[in-house]
């Protein structure tokens, strides 16, 4: 079956959602349809700041519309990821703020975690150096990690006397690593080597920190070559079913893999197979 025709002024539209956009907060760029995100402060190591938040939040969110990109790159400059909240733009005037304020914020920074779980085009973080505090979270909210032996993760919260319920942390990073792994993490606030966050599993893979960039996006284009609606499917799915029983995600993925039958990359697929070549996918 052929799929629908897609309107040529909502393409252009998707398109256009992104095209055009120079983010002032951090680097962005597009080739052969893999996003790189880099935040760009490196003599503070990457710290995030009320407006960086906020833009990250936007562009994720736009993400879902646009179809001239299948896979993002999110990395720091200068050999570190990122500090997590500046201390002087963010820590300093959220111990000035009143409640509904201070949940005005918390409520901004968890809608980044959510804009990068809903946007459909799977995230590759490169971590090298320190990532801590919101900066962690941004590594456990991408959908892979390739990190450095050098590289130090920490949820470290509680040290400056907070909760480890952070933008997610307590749902998420169990999954990721188990709950007793997560809960030392949490309550601790210790740094997470390279090594022993590939051993944990919250590293897929670890690089050298000259390569790590490279190995990065060489997973991210292998993704960005394969079928763009399917792997979209894949990464709504997966968020999705954490909620469901097994019952509801069996069906949940029976209507979700029928969709993804309809597709012309599911007959390519088949057409490369009787041709013995690899196929080509198109992302439609």
């Amino acid at each position: 079956p052929q799929t629908p025709r897609v309107d040529p002024a909502l393409a252009a539209g998707n398109r256009c959602a992104l095209a055009g956009h120079r983010p002032t907060h951090f680097g962005w760029q597009v080739i052969d349809r893999v996003a790189t995100v880099t935040l760009n402060r490196p003599e503070r190591k990457n710290p995030l700041t009320f407006e960086s938040y906020a833009e990250l939040r936007d562009l994720f969110g736009r993400l879902k519309y646009a179809d001239d990109v299948s896979a993002v790159v999110l990395h720091g400059a200068g050999g570190n990821f990122c500090s997590g909240g500046d201390v002087h733009e963010i820590i300093g005037p959220l111990v000035r703020l009143k409640a509904p304020e201070l949940l005005m914020f918390t409520r901004m920074t968890g809608d980044l975690v959510k804009a990068m779980r809903a946007c459909p085009q799977p995230i590759v973080a490169a971590i090298d150096g320190v990532c801590a505090g919101a900066g962690a979270i941004l590594a456990m909210s991408s959908d892979l990690r390739v990190g450095t032996a050098r590289s130090k993760t920490a949820f470290l919260f509680n040290r400056v006397g907070l909760a480890g319920c952070d933008m997610g942390a307590c749902a998420m990073l169990p999954r990721l690593i188990g709950q007793g792994r997560a809960s030392e993490l949490l309550y601790t606030g210790r740094s997470l080597g390279g090594d022993e966050g590939l051993a944990w599993g919250f590293f897929n893979r670890l690089a050298a920190p000259d390569a790590l960039l490279d190995e990065a996006t060489a997973m991210a284009r292998d993704i960005a070559a394969g079928p763009t609606f399917a792997n979209g499917i894949t990464k709504t799915m997966l968020h999705q079913e954490w909620a469901m029983t097994i019952e509801q995600a069996i069906e949940a993925e029976a209507q979700a893999q029928a969709l993804c039958m309809l597709t012309e990359d599911f007959h390519r697929a088949y057409d490369a197979f009787v041709a013995k070549r690899k196929p080509v996918f198109e992302g439609n």
